[in-house]
């Protein structure tokens, strides 16, 4: 049992009550939309301790909720076959990232991580819908995922280019999300192996994620229930523009 609780004594009572706390609103994000649960955590915790180890303490949550967002919507062998490219690229990607950037100090991976939450806040908030030719899908995807898996091994944050490009295959709303978890899916796996191939995934880390499930479940649960009853455009506009604020915060830090 004191596996499970090493991590949190040792941080003391403050930052572990916050860590639980981010989980539980990142959780309640990705129950409003569908998405931004690495983005939400990883992005505030990385305010209080280093990237890489906020990336750890998102693992088991992140692995436990794709599994319910990649199963819905029976498209599963479909979208398997259509995103081979693109998610055998993410792994590629995370894996030169994890070996490229093993020295990146907390400081350079925290103005890193400010710059993609920037930059992913500016895709949300942009009009601009793009579109993917399907004749273009090879190539594309393939750039996407070396792109996101390099992205992922520095910040811990696997959505840009990643969810842009499955927005611009032009998928319903239910194969999109179903699309993403996929892609969520891989990704967070593929971090996985490079965290622990750099030493901040270790026992203690995996069990500091288990305990950070419980509310990264309720937050998502609420936020399903709370989805019905809002305006999904105005919670994503003021989830970029908050995203938008983080990024600025990490790049004013250093």
């Amino acid at each position: 049992m004191h596996l499970f609780t090493d991590f949190f004594i040792q941080a003391g009572w403050p930052l572990a009550t916050a860590v639980l706390g981010v989980f539980l609103l990142a959780g309640f994000v990705k129950g409003c939309i569908g998405l931004g649960m690495p983005t939400v955590a990883v992005g505030l915790l990385s305010m209080a301790m280093p990237a890489p180890q906020a990336a750890a303490l998102l693992v088991v949550p992140a692995v436990i909720t794709n599994i319910w967002q990649m199963a819905s919507g029976g498209h599963f062998r479909v979208l398997l076959r259509r995103l081979a490219l693109l998610l055998a690229t993410i792994c590629l990607g995370t894996a030169l990232g994890a070996w490229l950037f093993a020295g990146v100090s907390d400081a350079g991976a925290s103005s890193l991580l400010g710059g993609a939450l920037l930059c992913y806040a500016a895709v949300g908030l942009s009009p601009i819908k793009l579109r993917v030719p399907p004749r273009q899908e090879g190539w594309l995807g393939a750039l996407t995922g070396t792109v996101t898996g390099l992205i992922t091994a520095v910040t811990g944050v696997f959505v840009l280019p990643s969810v842009p490009y499955l927005q611009a295959l032009g998928l319903d709303r239910n194969t999109l999300v179903q699309a993403m978890g996929i892609s969520f899916m891989v990704s967070t796996l593929a971090m996985a192996g490079g965290l622990a191939y750099g030493g901040s995934l270790g026992a203690g880390e995996m069990a500091a994620s288990a305990l950070a499930l419980g509310p990264a479940l309720l937050g998502m649960w609420a936020g399903q229930g709370l989805r019905r009853r809002i305006s999904e455009t105005v919670f994503k506009r003021g989830f970029f523009i908050a995203l938008a604020l983080l990024g600025v915060n990490l790049l004013l830090k250093h």
